[in-house]
């Protein structure tokens, strides 16, 4: 008699679902939800005795209100600045290092993966004490080269130029771990071939290892774009928004108008301005990301009048 396949749990098509369950769940409590509430918030106005409905009335304040209008222009400032000297000296720092002995490659990375793991308060605090006008180490070295006081955090001009400085250094080293890696795996026969053809490094480099590197590129830009929109411990433990809200960003500015001013809505206003913000800059990224990923190569037709990929 033939034997009958006894059917178990695992051939449950709906199976799968319980799985995910728990993280769906966390999902839609905690991102979802919040997500939903505070589109809701952003339309009314809330006082101790009464929620009245408003419509998009807490916008039309924010965008005439010049220091929300500064904020988001310092947040697309850091966005340009940061992202694009992150992927940059990261892969330059990439290139001239992934071909080296194992050991030498560890050390670096080491180095460069440092300000990563040490946490952002501690870090802030340190640069904030080394740009001290009082006694800070980089004051003084200013303060020495002809630099009027030595107060770069008091400068309208500079301070958010330190800013981009110290959030770049606290990111170069994801960079540099996830560059490296990405180039360790470009098969070595495509470099030796390029090599011998008379390739030269920058050559190689140009043609070779940043196209091959692209969808790290993309992840690495996608990924700095949002963390830079939720920049806020540097910006409160080095200038706290100043001088004159030189430094203020939309991150900063939501949390003094929910937590200072006590104007939840408006709060939430922003939030709602910085997650359509988020999609809007990550959108062509994913798009470029979906496209390069997923080229098929070109099927050619053979000499019996068939087609071979």
């Amino acid at each position: 008699m033939p034997t009958m396949k006894r059917k178990t749990h695992l051939q449950n098509p709906y199976t799968g679902y319980f799985f995910i369950l728990p993280q769906f769940l966390f999902f839609a409590v905690f991102i979802l939800y919040p997500v939903f509430e505070g589109f809701r918030i952003s339309l009314y106005k809330t006082t101790a005795v009464s929620n009245t409905f408003v419509g998009l009335e807490n916008y039309q304040i924010l965008f005439a209100d010049p220091v929300f209008l500064r904020s988001v222009f310092n947040t697309l400032f850091l966005v340009v600045v940061v992202t694009a000297c992150t992927l940059f000296f990261g892969m330059m720092i990439s290139v001239a290092i992934f071909d080296k002995k194992s050991g030498y490659i560890s050390v670096i990375r080491s180095f460069y993966y440092l300000p990563v793991i040490v946490s952002t308060v501690v870090m802030s605090m340190v640069w904030k004490f080394l740009l001290n006008p009082a006694n800070g180490l980089v004051s003084y070295a200013l303060k020495q080269s002809g630099y009027p006081g030595g107060n770069v955090l008091g400068d309208k001009n500079l301070v958010l130029w330190i800013v981009a400085f110290v959030t770049v250094v606290a990111s170069l080293g994801q960079a540099v771990i996830m560059y490296v890696a990405a180039m360790e795996g470009v098969s070595g026969e495509v470099l030796e071939a390029a090599e011998v053809d008379g390739a030269t490094k920058f050559q190689r480099t140009i043609h070779i290892l940043i196209p091959l590197v692209k969808p790290t590129t993309l992840y690495l830009a996608v990924t700095n774009v949002i963390s830079i929109l939720k920049l806020f411990v540097i910006i409160q433990l080095l200038t706290d928004g100043g001088p004159n809200n030189s430094s203020m960003t939309m991150m900063y500015y939501l949390y003094r108008n929910a937590f200072i001013y006590d104007k939840k809505n408006i709060a939430a206003a922003i939030g709602v301005l910085m997650f359509l913000l988020a999609v809007l800059m990550a959108t062509p990224q994913f798009k470029a990301m979906s496209g390069s990923t997923g080229k098929r190569l070109p099927r050619k037709k053979n000499g019996k009048g068939g087609t071979t990929k």
